[in-house]
């Protein structure tokens, strides 16, 4: 068994510097409407625990069939996207998107609970395209350090739509929760613009289709060697710390508007609560911006140690502490995530091209740990209560940690 392979096409003779500028400015709306809608997804756990009368652990199921797409996809979508190449692959999975978005506004009008989950699932199904070849695009035009301060600097547009949706859309999502009808309405709105948004960004991905044809394809390779690829123990470190990074933000960004709500926390309504979300997302869109700007100074194993380090002494203080104080603590953590995803990803990937797309999908698998992590942690809430239940989330940023210190010491020798 192999995966097809796409014949070279000669495609427009660009510089490597043009091609590397085309593809940032089109990725930018690419990471925006993934935050986005990534974001609106995590007000849908308060808002559906409030409106169906749902358990932490059934409201969690959200993020469950959000990320569990990851896992079930990733292989037949590396074979796609390495049959019809990156940038088609791109195309389709905005498409998808789009088309997921508006089931989920459809399901939600109708008012079912088990649709949500289908249109959810066929949603991140989409973001899967995203995942898997969103980052190999810098990679492939770009050297490695340049290639991981770009990714890092676009993962901030990523972070303004995490930052602008709980803005945007808190009150469609949390306001006037308890009325059905109208709150199935309101529930459909947000999804309907981003089908629309979404829909855009397809067609200017498929526009520019030809735009990395003349560097590296992805190509086809025999099972036997697939698997030797992704039993590499650098990916294998790297699937982990992925798998805990995504797990800890999903599960704080669910979970933190019902911390907010607590009346030994800030005891604000859930629509402000739903607001105040918008400041995590935003101490990750600060950190990424100036992350992309430190990797020229600080070796990107030490940024990600140091940050690790930071998010479990502030997950710590969250757990112990109230007012302001938990609140505060908690919400910071968005600071300490920004440079993880795109620094984990570019630290895990074989030096060898061809094998990229293989690397990709083992770390795409890995971001099931947004829809593991939350429903656990969703169980040890309804057991011993919210603020314990953060103690899961510590624990992975102490594997992102213990992984960082581990790359820091190859570091120099792969410079």
């Amino acid at each position: 068994m192999v995966f097809p392979e796409t014949p070279a096409s000669p495609g427009p003779r660009l510089s490597p510097e043009l091609r590397a500028r085309r593809m940032f400015r089109l990725s930018l709306g690419n990471y925006f409407m993934g935050g986005f809608i990534i974001s609106l997804i995590s007000l849908l756990v308060p808002r559906l625990k409030l409106l169906m009368g749902l358990d932490y652990f059934q409201a969690s199921l959200v993020q469950l069939a959000f990320h569990s797409s990851y896992l079930l996809f990733a292989l037949p979508i590396t074979a796609w996207i390495v049959a019809i190449g990156y940038m088609r692959g791109l195309s389709l999975g905005l498409s998808v998107m789009a088309c997921g978005c508006a089931g989920l506004a459809g399901a939600a009008a109708a008012g079912s609970y088990p649709l949500v989950l289908v249109a959810l699932l066929t949603l991140s199904a989409g973001v899967t395209f995203l995942q898997l070849a969103g980052g190999i695009v810098f990679v492939v035009v770009e050297d490695g350090p340049r290639a991981m301060s770009r990714l890092t600097l676009v993962q901030g547009f990523n972070s303004l739509g995490t930052v602008l949706a709980p803005l945007l859309g808190a009150s469609f999502l949390l306001g006037d929760a308890t009325a059905a009808p109208s709150g199935w309405l309101a529930l459909a709105l947000p999804f309907l613009a981003s089908a629309a948004g979404l829909a855009i960004l397809a067609i200017a991905f498929f526009r520019a289709r030809t735009l990395l044809d003349g560097v590296t394809p992805p190509r086809r390779v025999p099972v036997t060697r697939m698997l030797s690829l992704l039993r590499a123990p650098r990916l294998l470190a790297g699937s982990m710390a992925m798998f805990a990074y995504v797990g800890a933000e999903v599960t704080i960004g669910s979970l933190l508007a019902n911390y907010l709500v607590r009346s030994d926390v800030l005891g604000v309504p859930l629509v402000t609560a739903g607001r105040l979300v918008s400041l995590y997302w935003a101490g990750a869109m600060i950190g990424r911006f100036v992350g992309a700007a430190a990797f020229a100074r600080i070796a990107p194993p030490r940024a990600l140690a140091g940050t690790a380090c930071g998010a479990v002494i502030l997950v710590a203080v969250a757990m112990g502490a109230q007012g302001v104080t938990g609140a505060a603590a908690l919400l910071a953590v968005g600071l300490c995530n920004a440079i993880m995803y795109p620094t984990i990803f570019a630290l895990s990937l074989p030096d060898e091209a061809t094998a990229a797309p293989y690397a990709s999908m083992a770390l795409c698998m890995a971001v099931v740990g947004g829809a593991v992590v939350p429903v656990l942690t969703g169980r040890i809430a309804d057991a011993i209560g919210l603020r314990l239940a953060f103690s899961l989330s510590l624990f992975c940023y102490v594997v992102i940690a213990a992984f960082a210190v581990g790359c820091l010491r190859l570091w120099p020798r792969r410079d």
